[in-house]
């Protein structure tokens, strides 16, 4: 036994005198304080490619530029499968040379939450601090390692696609124009071409829409931005919309209502993003003989930050009242009521205004558009539990018997909604407004139909 353990621990001090000699430039390089020098997989051929957020460096005119790109679980060296690749340009406020602080909001962000959306390769750049995105050296980088990541983990060409948030969507806009046939949709978020940076663009008003318009081409493009938006004016996307528009492009534009700067947080949550980008691949830039061309689209939504709420009765606040009780029963959720006004107060003192979707979902008045309470019943229609539910999980609170109304069924489910305020008060001018459906989905109507005060589901 003891010549065995001495074997092996001699085959072992072997193996690491041996890995060591393999890569000896490598680690005098961190030694000497050169830009450090990634591990490749020809260095451990035996090894599959790790998945997940990687550390990544390209040399672009000399100079070491650090970023990150982001490999789905399911990304395998040896399948020969092409993947679909998503360049994201981050904004001003991720600017930097360490490499990684992009990966902390927007698309990176949506990744984290929900990685099972995203069969990505995503190339996430780093524009250096004191540069934009608009300037040409970021642009060149920003080319650069999306052909570098694209050639070494099997991008696919055809689904290939742009996205990019506040100044990066100034810069998206200006790969759009440099490069008018590499992406096969573009989805932008606080984005625009008046850079704020630049404000004397605004002169060029009356043509600049058009320019990109133009480059954009039947390039299809899902634009996104915050009606309360002080950095960057909603205005830029109203133009680009309409400009694409007037040239037959295809365009989607939707306005969250309430929302300021940052409505990228909502805009690449929306489970629906990926799966849009990839319905589209890449045109050709001549259509074969015969072939059909995408018909031109163009689709503006206004998207409130909470949907209209309704009216509860006395008997339905009265049946919502009560305590409830956390997963592991420490903590107590209470809920009151003040006249028409549902109120939270939670297992640490704190009040909070609730309204009603429909008597069986409820939401933060002023809160996240994601966060909601859904209201679990038995057969009997009686209230179970609270189910505090937002994009990511779930927790069951259940009702604490200790009111008459905790036992007593609650009245029927509505078969209508009355509004809050008279829908005449919802802005007008939109293809679509969104209203709420008892399956707790949203709806849309044609902005006519909100005429009357009452809806019918």
């Amino acid at each position: 036994m003891r010549s065995l353990f001495s074997l092996s621990r001699a085959g072992l001090l072997a193996s690491l005198i041996l890995l060591s000699a393999s890569a000896p430039a490598r680690a005098a390089a961190g030694r000497a304080g050169y830009p450090r020098v990634e591990p490749s997989h020809a260095d451990y051929p035996h090894v599959d490619q790790e998945t997940g957020f990687l550390n990544r460096q390209i040399v672009v005119q000399g100079a070491v530029h650090r970023f990150q790109v982001y490999l789905p679980e399911q990304w395998r060296r040896g399948d020969h499968k092409l993947w679909p690749v998503v360049l994201f340009l981050h904004g001003r406020g991720e600017r930097g040379e360490e490499g990684m602080w992009q990966t902390q909001v927007g698309l990176p962000q949506a990744v984290r939450d929900h990685p099972e959306r995203w069969p990505f390769v995503i190339v996430m750049p780093q524009c250096p601090f004191g540069s934009f995105w608009t300037d040409p050296e970021s642009l060149t980088m920003a080319m650069a390692a999306l052909d570098q990541e694209t050639a070494e983990f099997r991008g696919d060409p055809e689904r290939t696609y742009l996205t990019g948030l506040s100044m990066g969507g100034y810069g998206a806009w200006e790969l759009v124009r440099l490069h008018p046939h590499r992406f096969a949709a573009i989805a932008l978020a606080s984005g625009g071409i008046f850079w704020s940076y630049a404000p004397e663009r605004w002169q060029k008003s009356a043509t600049l829409p058009g320019e990109y318009a133009h480059a954009l081409g039947r390039t299809a493009a899902w634009l996104f931005h915050g009606t309360d938006d002080p950095m960057v004016a909603p205005r830029q996307d109203e133009l680009l919309y309409e400009a694409i528009k007037a040239q037959r492009g295809r365009v989607r534009l939707w306005l969250y209502q309430g929302l300021r700067h940052d409505c990228w947080t909502r805009a690449f949550n929306e489970a629906d993003l990926p799966r849009w980008l990839l319905s589209h691949h890449l045109e050709p830039t001549t259509p074969a003989k015969g072939a059909k061309e995408p018909p031109p689209y163009a689709e503006r939504t206004l998207i409130p930050l909470h949907l209209p709420a309704i009216h509860l009765t006395p008997a339905q606040f009265d049946a919502l009242v009560g305590e409830y009780v956390e997963p592991h029963g420490k903590g107590v959720l209470t809920l009151t009521h003040q006249g028409d006004q549902l109120i939270e107060r939670n297992q640490y003192g704190e009040l909070f205004p609730l309204e009603a979707e429909s008597p069986s979902v409820l939401f933060y008045l002023g809160g996240s558009s994601l966060s909601r309470i859904l209201v679990e019943r038995d057969r009997e229609g009686r209230i179970t539990a609270l189910i505090v539910h937002d994009d990511r999980h779930e927790e069951r609170w259940e009702r604490r018997a200790t009111s008459p109304a905790a036992s007593r069924p609650s009245p029927p489910t509505w078969a209508f909604s009355t509004f809050s305020h008279p829908p005449a008060n919802l802005p007008t001018g939109y293809d679509t407004v969104w209203v709420p459906h008892p399956s707790r989905s949203l709806r849309r109507v044609g902005s006519q139909t909100l005429s009357n005060r009452s809806l019918l589901y």
